[in-house]
């Protein structure tokens, strides 16, 4: 499917409802387990996007559309959300990616954004020149990607529950990166 702004929102936008749906009101049980070793949990991915929805995908939109250079993009910190999620519960960050994502769609909705626009390069510090359109095709990757990984996470928890079925259930035999 060739990149196309509104198909790309309609993604972006029910990621939060589609999240919340799945996490909201279970226990800690199922949010705060991981794969084990350094994996993330549940909670810990939420809070993820939210720290990317705070300072990755508008201020380098924003980077991108700017008129001065250089258009090189600070560097993400991928794991600023151990620190930043501190004393918040689920719901706080549920309730805040919700939030911040209303407003972020709402802040790119405004841009009105041409095909040349589209096309339009920042410099990512590690992949080099990158045109918003994949940017934002990566958004709705990233996003659809930690959907996924929640989704792998939490049947992870009954791994060793589900008896012979194991090779049947793909799911669970997915080793996460150390």
């Amino acid at each position: 499917m060739k990149f196309n702004l509104d198909k790309a929102i309609s993604v972006l936008d029910r990621t939060p409802l589609v999240l919340r749906e799945l996490l909201h009101g279970l226990s800690s049980e199922w949010t705060h387990q991981n794969e084990g070793g350094d994996s993330w949990s549940a909670y810990d991915i939420i809070g993820h996007l939210v720290h990317g929805e705070k300072t990755d995908w508008m201020p380098r939109l924003e980077i991108v559309l700017s008129e001065g250079a250089p258009k090189t993009f600070e560097p993400y910190d991928r794991f600023a959300q151990f620190e930043m999620s501190k004393g918040k519960s689920l719901e706080n960050l549920l309730d805040e990616f919700e939030s911040l994502r209303k407003a972020n769609l709402e802040h790119l909705r405004s841009k009105n954004l041409t095909q040349g626009d589209l096309q339009r390069e920042g410099i990512h510090p590690e992949l080099g020149p990158v045109k918003l359109n994949e940017m934002l095709s990566a958004w709705v990757v990233h996003d659809l990607g930690h959907i996924a990984q929640v989704s792998r996470v939490m049947a992870k928890q009954y791994k060793d529950e589900v008896g012979p079925w194991p090779k049947y259930l793909t799911i669970l035999n997915y080793l996460p990166k150390e």
